[in-house]
């Protein structure tokens, strides 16, 4: 076991660490109010490599592993989680799925243009009356001829309004047959192509999410992802993936909110000194500073059996669940460490706390990891 980080990936947080700093900080809060969804700062993002990082560099990546990702979201997350998110979005779910699902000829087609943030990719799976419950989606695709119809709505779609690209799972079997999904990829500017709403939401302000609507949206077969029945399970391997992005998030905003507090504490002087003396804060830290270091160990258990190609499932719903509700606890106590102060917009955690709570929801909840992990230890 090494648990030293290699030259590498010093370096690629490094680089990300300089990123965040330089292109997000200055700008979190005006983002944040305004929930202004900064599209020139993933441009930016790309020229870096951090929006195809784990793309193979012959097809316009980074070709980097998951550890590297881990490293790459937590930098960026310690700054600003929507960000961070968005940067997630775009990598794990809609990328990975073309890159993991696609043919040789829409694999070239597509990912260097979201390798390198020319274009920004949208993933959707949920709707209004489906969120745990993706088997029972309303959305159907109906092949006509060489091509496929598709009409329905999904909700809740990172860059739902902004996106170019979308991998959208619709029905063309019975409602609740695992096998009866499949995947298509959808190009902004479709005809019956378009985006409804966008949310106003609690945290995560600059991360756009919007609704997808399909109105007798006619795509080409060419445009199918994979066989027809496959979307579902596709979807699910997907997202083994993706938890370890939110968790990598997770990981960033409990570090980001954590070192604000350490830091406050031991500038804020109570009773004639600092309040990180009191046993009352410094339990707290200590509880927090254990908890993330736990969070980040089963973040790179996760990572390493990925990188691998060895079954993962269980330890990816471990990290997730796990080191979102972390965030959420360590936010939390990062505001009350704060007292007053904490619950402005003069210091950080306030939004660390706001940004915390999705990450308890967001490609599973905590609820559905529990029932993928029990499946897994019952089998």
């Amino acid at each position: 076991m090494n648990f030293d980080y290699s030259e590498t990936q010093k370096m690629v947080a490094e680089s990300a660490r300089d990123f965040a700093q330089q292109y997000i900080l200055p700008h979190v809060m005006e983002w944040d109010e305004a929930q202004t969804f900064p599209v020139e700062v993933f441009k930016k993002a790309g020229e870096f490599g951090f929006m195809g990082v784990l793309v193979p560099e012959e097809l316009g990546g980074s070709g980097l592993g998951y550890h590297e990702y881990i490293a790459i979201l937590e930098e960026i997350s310690k700054v600003d989680p929507s960000i961070g998110l968005s940067v997630a979005a775009h990598n794990s779910l809609c990328t990975n799925h073309i890159l993991s699902f696609g043919n040789e000829e829409q694999k070239h087609r597509w990912i260097p243009k979201l390798a390198t943030a020319e274009w920004i990719g949208a993933w959707g799976l949920t709707e209004h009356n489906t969120g745990s419950d993706a088997g029972g989606m309303n959305t159907t695709a109906v092949k006509d001829g060489d091509d496929w119809v598709l009409n329905g709505a999904k909700n809740f779609i990172t860059h739902g309004k902004s996106g170019d690209i979308a991998v959208v799972i619709a029905r063309t079997g019975e409602k609740g047959d695992s096998h009866g999904m499949t995947a298509f990829a959808v190009e902004k500017g479709t005809p019956g192509f378009t985006s409804g709403k966008k949310e106003n939401k609690l945290g995560m302000r600059a991360s756009e999410t919007a609704e997808l609507i399909f109105s007798d949206c006619r795509i080409p077969d060419a445009n199918r992802l994979g066989e027809v029945g496959d979307g579902f399970v596709q979807s699910m391997k997907v997202l083994d993936g993706g938890r370890i992005s939110i968790g990598a998030l997770s990981l960033g905003i409990a570090k980001g909110a954590y070192e604000a507090a350490l830091k406050y504490s031991k500038e804020r002087v109570q009773f004639g000194k600092p309040i990180c003396e009191f046993q009352g804060i410094s339990f707290k830290l200590a509880d927090m500073a254990t908890e993330i270091e736990a969070s980040e160990l089963l973040l790179h258990k996760a990572a390493f059996l990925k990188n691998e190609g060895r079954p993962m499932t269980k330890w990816s719903a471990m990290s997730k669940m796990y080191a979102s509700e972390v965030c959420v606890k360590v936010a939390n106590e990062a505001v009350q460490i704060h007292g007053g102060y904490g619950y402005t917009k003069d210091f950080p955690v306030e939004k660390f706390y706001r940004d915390s709570k999705l990450c308890t929801i967001g490609e599973g909840t905590t609820e559905i990891q529990k029932l993928v992990i029990s499946r897994n230890i019952l089998k």
